[in-house]
């Protein structure tokens, strides 16, 4: 449903568009529901049937309530679960919940059907992430050939530290991870790199590099060091007061060696101008990180690439692509632009794992190119196989179409949302997809943005009173599931909400449907 040429909502439609959400709702659901139990055969599991005591699947034992359990969880957590006409959760209080489900571990095997009612409980009280009205972190959706990937690598379950055990796996993320650094930007893909266990993993992975890079004898050595932080504007590093720290540190007699930096904060979805800090990174001898866990996938876009310009000067990179390209969770990595100093930083030589006397080439365990002996984990699992499967099935073209439209439906509801005197925008001109803004009930309501300021500064009554909306709002959203969306506070700012769009399954409809949703849950408040 497109806006006027002033961003301006149709109201007649968008009030018809909700009206049919809400008179079609009942008839729908049932009608997919039914049309989804056509789809798959169930087969009724006898009620004594218990659970087997070998870690080992019998098709005789264990093959029907496979099937069962798999189309319980395709029916309900796939398909209703992502389904606009169900809820996003049904939420109870905790002490409510402990009475719903059987937590308890009990000495004795359960039955095949009491673990059926136990799948399809957590089903119904998990909240569906994969749902469109999911927006409340840096992870949605339910992608098709990432959630095959990700049932292969269960069903495989392999551990991804030799080829000896892990040969596709091993293959696959040099694949993965060499492309990846291509489209940072370092010629021919060359470099490093790792999937680890989550950004901040990553990160961590990247100072280590950085002091092992400069000060190579600390790897054998206890180090305490001291971690400094830049002012920020709308979430931002300041080039000018970072060159001030470094020159103190200098000055006393420190060595700095290292400047992280993020493309995509969490809640505001800044950018730091990456070509600067490379600048002064050049010019001090310094390692740049930069944290591209949330805004590495616009590297995918050419519309969008420009945000994270001068990347391709970084030392090392994060990048998790469970977050704005929707590969299942976990997929991080770290990609680093140096080829030995991941493994330098980080190998142990553990004999029991890496024999240099294999009968296949051991480049494959231990090489420079290969992931073996880069890691301070051991037992990885293989995160790689999810992604690879959803680049395997769309292409490259396929993820910038889905970083585009991520890009697109974002910049929509900030648009529509500016033209409602209900909403006050808290940063203005976002770079990511991540929208933040108040929600104004009637009774606090100005007559334009610049009286919403003026008040938001020095009324602190009314600062008070806003900043009590957010909560209640969630607690509504929460309460009936009809949508989440996350709030925060920011320096001194009263809570505010972050809606974060990373979905390409969402339209424009979609977007009219969540401002209304706003609308009518901060009734009467």
């Amino acid at each position: 449903m497109p806006a006027n040429g002033q961003g301006e909502i149709n109201v007649d439609e968008s009030e018809s568009y909700s009206d049919t959400l809400a008179s079609s709702e009942d008839e729908e659901a049932a009608c997919l529901s039914r049309t989804i139990e056509r789809s798959f055969t169930t087969t009724t599991l006898p009620a004594d049937k218990l659970a087997t005591i070998e870690s080992l699947p019998s098709k005789r034992d264990h093959e029907a309530f496979f099937r069962e359990c798999i189309d319980i969880m395709l029916r309900e957590a796939i398909f209703e679960g992502t389904s606009r006409r169900t809820k996003v959760l049904d939420f109870k209080q905790p002490e409510t919940l402990l009475k719903l489900l059987d937590f308890d571990l009990k000495a004795q095997p359960s039955s095949h059907s009491d673990l059926i009612k136990s799948l399809k409980d957590v089903i119904k009280y998990s909240v569906k992430t994969g749902h469109p009205y999911f927006v409340n972190q840096l992870f949605s959706s339910v992608d098709p050939y990432g959630f095959v990937g990700q049932m292969l690598t269960d069903a495989l379950n392999p551990s991804a530290y030799t080829y000896e055990v892990a040969p596709v796996v091993i293959l696959m993320e040099e694949t993965v991870l060499r492309e990846m650094r291509q489209i940072v930007g370092w010629p021919n893909g060359e470099g490093d790199g790792i999937f680890c266990p989550g950004g901040s993993m990553a990160n961590g992975y990247a100072i280590s590099c950085a002091r092992h890079y400069y000060f190579p004898e600390v790897k054998v050595r206890i180090h305490i060091g001291r971690l400094r932080s830049s002012p920020e504007e709308y979430g931002k590093m300041d080039p000018d007061h970072l060159e001030q720290l470094i020159n103190t540190s200098l000055e006393n007699g420190e060595r700095p060696f290292m400047v992280s930096s993020t493309a995509g904060t969490t809640v505001i979805g800044a950018f730091d101008p990456i070509e600067k800090l490379a600048d002064i990174c050049k010019k001090n001898n310094m390692w740049l990180h930069v944290d591209a866990a949330w805004g590495g996938g616009a590297l995918i876009s050419k519309k969008h690439r420009n945000l994270l310009k001068g990347i391709e000067r970084a030392d090392s990179v994060t990048w998790n692509p469970h977050k704005l390209l929707t590969a299942p969770q976990q997929c991080s990595t770290l990609l680093v632009k140096h080829k030995n100093v991941l493994s330098e930083a980080h190998s142990a030589n553990a004999a029991y794992l890496f024999q240099k006397d294999k009968f296949y080439d051991t480049q494959y365990d231990t090489g420079n190119t290969f992931l073996g002996d880069k890691h301070i984990q051991c037992g990885r699992k293989a995160d790689v196989l999810k992604f690879w499967f959803m680049w395997k099935a769309k292409g490259t073209s396929g993820l910038e179409q889905h970083i585009d439209k991520v890009f697109e439906n974002a910049q929509y509801f900030y648009e529509n949302i500016k033209q409602r005197p209900e909403f006050q925008i808290v940063i203005p001109e976002p770079e990511c997809t991540n929208i933040c803004f108040w929600y104004v009930p009637e009774s606090l309501r100005m007559n334009s943005t610049e009286e919403f300021l003026d008040k938001l500064q020095n009324d602190g009554e009314y600062k008070e009173k806003l900043h009590r909306v957010a909560p209640k709002i969630k607690e509504k959203m929460m309460t009936e599931g009809t949508m989440m969306v996350t709030y925060q506070t920011y320096k001194e700012k009263p809570n505010f909400f972050r809606m974060v769009f990373q979905s390409s399954g969402l339209d424009k409809n979609d977007m009219l449907h969540l401002i209304q949703e706003f609308e009518r849950l901060g009734q009467g408040l």
